[in-house]
């Protein structure tokens, strides 16, 4: 287990207890969470090292890897990503600076879907996903475009480059950054999709809040931190847009944390806790989750 001394964003060295949280999906052990007194970061410490870390997405209903649907959640998380793709490309596509090249770099790309996508928009496209598991799920369209590294790309940049929830879950967050803004062309654009804490549904769910997703997710932003991480390696924020859906995913497992089932009643309070939690938001910009749109 490996223990963070040290901030990644603002080097702080000064921490107190946050919230003790469980591993709903895989282990059911319970993980630290503690915060930095100087930016705010949450951080999972002690959390698994890179071997460790396996096992946690050793199964086969990790909801990020999912092809087919077993249980009602499976299947609003199919239908709902359905959905998603075609808005995450809206996003993208009114974001990008004009270029006549079109290459884009999914990183943490799990089955391959956000690629197939920008494929069928005529989209030179390449991918990142460690799990081999994932990969081997990814349709042939985008298959040979999916490697296990980052280094798998050394010479080659992107005009666009996209981690949809993927930043909590690296181990190392600054050369993350800093590798990705070299694989970035001039002006590339870099999305990064990443759960809010500080929304509503987060300080109402607490421990519970599915968003922490213990030790799965190291890294616990807010949109001040997320800020000074992007400042750290020079990088411009164009816009922070809001991911309205996420609120009501998001309730419904933590409903489903909160009681150790689903139910009806889980159903109702869940839509009822997005919206509320997507009302609120709107006083402060403190969705669910958040896409930051950043350049060199």
């Amino acid at each position: 287990m490996i223990e963070v001394t040290n901030c990644p964003i603002c080097n702080g060295k000064n921490f107190v207890p946050y919230l003790q949280c469980c591993d709903h999906s895989v282990t059911q052990e319970t993980f630290s969470l503690i915060k930095c007194t100087k930016c705010g970061l949450v951080i999972t410490s002690p959390r698994p090292d890179d071997l460790e870390i396996q096992k946690y997405y050793a199964s086969s209903t990790y909801i990020s890897h999912l092809g087919t649907a077993q249980t009602l959640l499976d299947r609003i998380y199919l239908f709902a990503r359905s959905f998603t793709l075609r808005w995450k490309w809206s996003i993208v596509e009114r974001n990008i600076l004009p270029t006549l090249e079109k290459k884009i770099l999914d990183f943490g790309c799990g089955t391959g879907e956000f690629l197939r996508t920008a494929k069928q928009h005529s989209w030179n496209v390449a991918g990142v996903e460690p799990s081999e598991n994932a990969r081997t799920q990814a349709s042939p369209e985008v298959f040979n475009h999916i490697k296990s590294s980052l280094p798998n790309f050394s010479n080659q940049t992107f005009n666009v480059i996209t981690l949809w929830h993927v930043l909590e879950h690296v181990s190392d967050l600054d050369s993350t950054i800093g590798d990705l803004k070299n694989h970035l062309t001039q002006e590339g654009t870099l999305f990064i999709a990443v759960p809010n804490h500080s929304s509503w549904d987060g300080k109402h769910y607490q421990e519970k809040w599915a968003g922490y997703d213990v030790p799965r997710h190291f890294w616990h932003f807010n949109s001040k931190n997320m800020l000074m991480l992007l400042e750290n390696h020079s990088l411009e924020l164009v816009e922070i847009i809001p991911m309205r859906l996420d609120a009501f995913y998001i309730s419904l497992l933590s409903e489903k944390y909160s009681h150790n089932r689903m139910s009806a009643v889980g159903l109702i309070k869940a839509f009822f806790y997005g919206c509320f939690s997507n009302v609120n938001a709107k006083k402060n910009n403190e969705y669910s989750s958040l896409i930051y749109v950043a350049r060199k």
